[in-house]
């Protein structure tokens, strides 16, 4: 049976009600059916299943997209084979995002390159597929935003699209000091993300490093604080990962499991 067999009146039905990619697997399905002899019931189920699924797959590429997550730092994607070491046993319980009914949080700490955004992301990931909203974005560029938002009479909205997430990923935390400013910022966040949701904080420095860059101590103090003592750290040791994710190199098309579907 081929696509032509479908009626136009199907077809005009379908796009009415914006199942048009229903067509796409339907002549195959109903192929199956008549092989199968499956009754109308089954086969209405099958079709009906295979456009949730479309969409759900859909909507997770939507999310990720929106969270600004690379696409290439899936857990499927990780290289088994990289000489890096860290508690496989700690990933595979943050990859079960059981974090984000607690609210814990997670730091990510190791030299440059061993693949902390790769498995930050790689979890935002694993999120996006469980229905979860999240944002990934760099330290520098949050502290930035949060100041060009107060020039622009933005700031609440910018800080409400920061707290408001399940998950908000900060890559490279700690890199540089930070002014009075940015140390209130930085304060702002980790205080309401401690109150509102988890937070996953890549930084080539321990969490006991933080407190110099802050500007004022004492709310460094107060920020870490909350942070640390609700926080997993994954420390990951070993030579660099990007040499592996360089064009033309083979990589491991299987990763941790218990990615989640």
């Amino acid at each position: 049976m081929t696509a032509e067999t479908i009626s136009p009146d199907l077809r005009t039905v379908l796009r009415r009600l914006k199942l048009s990619r229903i067509l796409d697997t339907l002549p195959e399905r109903l192929v199956l059916a008549r092989q199968k002899q499956m009754p109308h019931q089954d086969l209405l189920l099958l079709v009906l299943h295979d456009e949730a699924t479309r969409r759900d797959s859909q909507a997770t590429v939507l999310r990720a997209d929106k969270a600004q997550l690379d696409p290439t730092h899936q857990i499927e994607r990780w290289d088994e084979t990289a000489k890096v070491t860290f508690d496989r046993q700690l990933l595979s319980e943050l990859l079960s995002l059981r974090m984000l009914d607690s609210h814990h949080h997670v730091a990510i700490v190791g030299p440059v390159g061993v693949g902390k955004t790769f498995l930050a992301h790689a979890i935002g990931h694993v999120a996006c597929r469980r229905g979860h909203s999240v944002l990934a974005v760099r330290a520098d560029h949050m502290l930035k935003g949060l100041k060009q938002a107060r020039l622009l009479n933005t700031y609440e909205a910018e800080l409400r699209r920061l707290i408001a997430v399940d998950l908000l990923i900060v890559d490279d935390f700690g890199l540089d000091a930070m002014d009075a400013q940015e140390s209130r910022d930085a304060y702002e966040i980790f205080t309401e993300r401690h109150r509102s949701g988890s937070m996953i904080v890549t930084s080539n420095r321990g969490p006991d490093e933080w407190l110099p860059t802050f500007a004022d101590p004492v709310r460094a103090q107060s920020a870490l604080d909350r942070f640390v003592n609700a926080a997993y750290d994954l420390v990951i040791e070993g030579e660099t990962y990007r040499s592996r994710q360089k064009p033309g190199t083979n990589r491991a098309s299987q990763g941790v499991k218990q990615a989640g579907a």
